[in-house]
């Protein structure tokens, strides 16, 4: 019998424990005998290892032969990819556009930016009377509700009118007339992009009309617009009403509300002085800020705010560089951190990985369209470890097993 075999078999039995110990030192991989059988001890493994083969053995499944998946999880503190498959593929993301809508927003516009909704009024007020016309100037503020309506009637009153010779009227100037979004199915439940939304609809000057008559303001009349040019330079501001984007935020990332993500969207081209602001706009500062990244912005395409649209290409990839580019501007990642879905805790993420190691650890923004969902967001290891993650399933037919596969990912990544 060869003498170095003999001597590792005899070992075991005289020493136990001291063959793990010369197995490290000689740089073996360490093995335990549990009931008979030899098992690796994974705690020696390196932990980026370690999660590249848990991620591997969870790929393993059925609906991998029909759909592809891209998946890029990166180490904040470290600096580097944990895990990369299929990262640099272009899908459809789904609502985790809006996490690119979100973070160019707080980046172009700023953090302390405000939705504005103006009340103006053009000619002269004689006595109790109103010779002109009420303008409402649409900011595209989808939060603007019966409150700030009333606000505005309380304006005119506060002028001391009670009667109107001109009419109430619209100046939706800030975007272009298109209601609906490039590439969006016209038998979805999409919401109407106009900039003077009320209660979700283009309804907003009927209501106003509504409101004034029931506070007894006598001779109103509506008109579907205001003729502009020079009748800006004439009107006289009675109040303004604003929310904040963070606000905003809140509710087009905890419940993925389509209509508050496009009217972020246009804010950006609205902002940088396109009037009326249009989708290939807003679109383009998207691309200036994927650019600031260091990535080739043309690779992708950008068609709305919300991810409704068919037309949006992006990656995984990019969307971990744009979560890295919010984390290390601390003052972009205290306004979006706070405004993502916590996992078993709230938004569209309060039904999932509860009573889990992800719980109310992961924060990211989910996505859902037919034959896609998304995830991508943040979260913290065992050993407080702080990473970033974006998933992207397609071309799946069972949301059910993609989600399923998503969180057992994120659990992994936080034990």
């Amino acid at each position: 019998m060869n003498k170095f075999h003999s001597f590792f078999e005899i070992l075991p039995k005289r020493w136990g424990g001291t063959l793990l110990l010369l197995t490290v030192l000689l740089g073996v991989h360490a093995q335990t005998e549990v009931n008979g059988s030899v098992q690796t001890d994974t705690l020696r493994i390196p932990w980026e290892q370690r999660m590249r083969q848990t991620i591997d053995s969870l790929l393993t499944g059925e609906m991998f032969n029909t759909s592809q998946v891209g998946i890029l999880v990166w180490d904040l503190k470290g600096d580097s990819a944990v895990y990369t498959r299929g990262a640099r593929q272009t899908m459809r993301p789904a609502s985790t556009m809006k996490l690119v809508t979100a973070i160019t927003a707080l980046d172009k516009l700023g953090t302390d930016y405000m939705l504005r909704t103006k009340l103006c009024y053009t000619g002269t007020v004689e006595g109790r009377v109103l010779n002109g016309n009420l303008v409402c100037v649409g900011g595209m503020d989808p939060l603007f509700d019966l409150d700030d309506m009333r606000f505005f009637v309380e304006s005119v009153k506060a002028l001391g009118v009670d009667s109107i010779t001109g009419f109430v009227c619209a100046d939706r100037s800030m975007k272009n007339a298109d209601l609906l979004g490039e590439g969006w199915c016209w038998d979805d439940d999409n919401p109407v992009l106009s900039p003077l939304v009320y209660n979700r609809k283009d309804q907003f000057i009927e209501a106003f009309a509504k409101e004034l008559v029931a506070a007894g303001i006598k001779g109103v009349l509506t008109e579907k617009s205001e003729s502009l040019g020079k009748a800006k330079d004439t009107r006289s501001i009675i109040c303004v009403r604003t929310h904040s984007i963070d606000q905003i935020l809140l509710k087009m990332m905890k419940d993925s509300d389509n209509l508050f993500a496009e009217c972020l969207f246009y804010q950006l081209a609205a902002e940088a002085g396109h009037h009326p602001a249009t989708a290939k706009q807003s679109a383009a500062i998207i691309k200036q800020l994927i650019g600031d990244t260091g990535l080739d912005a043309s690779n992708y395409r950008i068609a709305d705010g919300s991810g409704l649209s068919l037309y949006n290409y992006i990656s995984p990839e990019l969307l971990v560089r744009l979560l890295r580019h919010a984390y290390r501007k601390q003052d972009i990642y205290r306004h979006l951190q706070p405004a993502l879905p916590i996992a078993g805790w709230d938004g569209t993420l309060k039904n999932r990985m509860d009573k889990t190691a992800a719980f109310a650890n992961v924060r990211a923004k989910t996505g859902t369209v037919t034959g896609i969902i998304s995830l991508a967001g943040y979260c913290t290891t065992a050993d407080k470890r702080p990473l970033c993650f974006a998933i992207i399933n397609q071309g799946v037919m069972s949301s059910r097993a993609a989600r399923a596969f998503q969180d057992k990912l994120c659990i992994a990544l936080c034990e």
